[in-house]
């Protein structure tokens, strides 16, 4: 024998449904004549007939993978099982209601933490009573201290509004005292204040509007600005993982001088350019921007930007564009939930639809008290 060549192919075989028969037997009393049986176990929806593995399945497919609950009817219809549409709402309804307690417990954990990013975005509702939408919004709080090299697992906490009026952030962030980042939207003003949270701007949104204007005209200054702030990013690479100590001790050799001469550059640009320019709007915009964003330079767990919080809000923009619009305002709630504790489990590196899996057959049942026992980053992989 010559030996063999072995070929590799790989294959795919559809994923497929089973059903599970819960056999309990009546037995009776041969004394008083009396029928026992032993009680049903618990389900993750009370009558209902979907296993917790399969509500898993359709909450990761519609908000991890974008799937509309019609096409992940048409699926399952091409595998033999006829789902409706309707059917897989109600259960993302109560299944999310289910697991309420837990989004609320990693709202928290968001609280709690020195500091959270904090964004929101546009997403249409169904208006009651109409065919029509409107806008409403999904907010978006994270703690997330691995760049500083903290201790406390990262989080992301979702909450849905019809508008954005500045009283959501306010009543969302309501006692917090830590620090915010956030872009300049003005509904956050009512976060900051005394006795309050402190703010933190976003230096990638001073950097957008240079990179806007230079893309448009190819303006030198835009083109200069854009490099200096390239130099603070450098920086802030070298800083990653590091402890808030050694962070601030290399801000402060690297990139406070480049900060503040940046600062100083831009205000001697300012008066030689027409002051109705995008160019002259950007700078400004930097300006008013940058005495917020210099506090990061002092706290080593502040970050130079709000691109964290940008991050958590792309699975919601993708969404968006495939199931179009939240049906409710119980609807939009139930997607916070969902975005809250699908995108909780990646940020930790675990499986959304594995862990989902093992909560939604233990929470039931669970107490109250020990939700932390649930959580993502205590989920063990079983064989």
């Amino acid at each position: 024998m010559l030996g063999e060549d072995v070929t590799e192919e790989l294959e795919y075989i559809p994923g497929r449904f089973i059903v599970n028969q819960i056999i309990r037997p009546r037995a009776a009393c041969t004394c008083c004549e009396a029928i026992q049986q032993a009680p049903m176990p618990s389900r993750p929806i009370e009558r209902g007939r979907p296993g917790p593995g399969l509500l898993a399945h359709v909450l990761v497919s519609k908000y991890a993978d974008h799937l509309p609950l019609y096409r992940q009817s048409q699926i399952y219809a091409r595998e033999g099982v006829e789902l409706d549409r309707s059917t897989m709402a109600d259960w993302v309804g109560k299944s999310t209601a289910l697991l309420e307690p837990l989004a609320e417990a990693i709202g928290k954990l968001v609280h709690n933490g020195p500091a959270l990013f904090a964004d929101d975005t546009p997403v249409k509702m169904l208006a009651p009573g109409t065919r029509k939408t409107q806008t409403a919004r999904v907010w978006a709080y994270v703690r997330d201290e691995r760049p500083w090299d903290g201790t406390a697992p990262p989080c992301a906490w979702y909450q849905f509004t019809t508008d954005r009026k500045g009283e959501h952030p306010v009543s969302h962030l309501s006692g917090y005292k830590g620090w915010v980042h956030a872009d300049g939207y003005s509904g956050f003003n009512g976060v900051f204040g005394e006795n309050k949270a402190s703010e933190m701007a976003c230096m990638a949104h001073v950097r957008r509007k240079f990179v806007d204007v230079f893309t448009a005209q190819g303006s030198s200054i835009a083109e200069e600005a854009i490099k200096r702030i390239a130099k603070l990013y450098a920086v802030e690479k070298e800083a990653r993982r590091k402890s808030p100590e050694e962070r601030v001790a290399l801000r402060k050799a690297k990139a406070e001088p480049v900060f503040d001469d940046l600062e100083a550059w831009l205000h001697a640009q300012l008066p030689k350019i027409s002051g109705k320019s995008p160019l002259a709007q950007a700078i400004r915009y930097a300006l008013g921007r940058m005495p917020k964003a210099q506090p990061y330079l002092e706290n080593g767990f502040l970050e130079l930007d709000n691109n964290t919080a940008e991050r958590a809000m792309k699975p919601v923009a993708i969404g968006r564009k495939n199931w179009m619009f939240a049906g409710s305002q119980r609807g939009g709630k139930a997607m916070a939930i969902a975005f809250t504790l699908i995108e909780t489990a990646k940020l930790n590196g675990i499986d959304p639809q594995a862990w989902l899996t093992d909560v939604l057959s233990r929470i039931a049942d669970h107490k109250i008290t020990k939700l932390d026992e649930l959580m993502p980053w205590n989920y063990k992989v079983t064989d």
